[in-house]
């Protein structure tokens, strides 16, 4: 049994519980165009003008990282999707980009990183708990595939490290 069939059995009980539809089918919604991302900067922001300065640089950051990733990374593998528009039991948008990586997975882990650096520890299990929820979201759905996630996962956290310092060093 291949890597990706095995996590599409083990994930099978999560698409047909309730409360887990709902959380995944949430996550992945909220994750298209990194809106979560977006959004969780400028709540983070409210108050501060350091801290809207931060957010500015984070979307601008997942801004490159999108470019990046959907229209270099992807084009270089152009994996097809596991399902043709995801799971009937999920109400998603479906990418016209490749399957591999997830460009969800790797925006999520992108920006947790960002944040982390941002904010300290104290929040970064909040940030990995979301990005975590985000990325398998999308095999939940069946937009993608288990190694789409960990695809992206690694492109994002990469691409985090790159741009971590950079940020740092603008923003201070």
């Amino acid at each position: 049994m291949s890597f990706d069939t095995a996590g599409d059995r083990i994930l099978e009980p999560l698409r047909v519980n309730p409360l887990t539809k709902t959380v995944f089918g949430i996550a992945s919604t909220i994750g298209d165009f990194s809106i979560v991302w977006h959004v969780t900067g400028l709540l983070y922001a409210i108050g501060s003008m350091e801290r809207f300065h931060q957010a500015i640089a984070l979307s601008i950051a997942l801004g490159a990282e999108s470019i990046i990733v959907n229209q270099g990374v992807k084009r270089i593998f152009r994996r097809e999707r596991p399902t043709v528009s995801g799971d009937v039991r999920f109400d998603v948008r479906t990418p016209s980009t490749s399957s591999f990586p997830s460009g969800h997975a790797s925006s999520a882990t992108f920006a947790a990183l960002i944040l982390i650096s941002m904010t300290g520890m104290p929040l970064a299990i909040l940030w990995a708990v979301m990005a975590g929820v985000v990325a398998l979201s999308r095999v939940v759905v069946r937009i993608h595939h288990l190694s789409d996630i960990v695809g992206g996962i690694i492109t994002g956290a990469v691409l985090g490290a790159i741009a971590v310092p950079i940020i740092s060093s603008i923003i201070g």
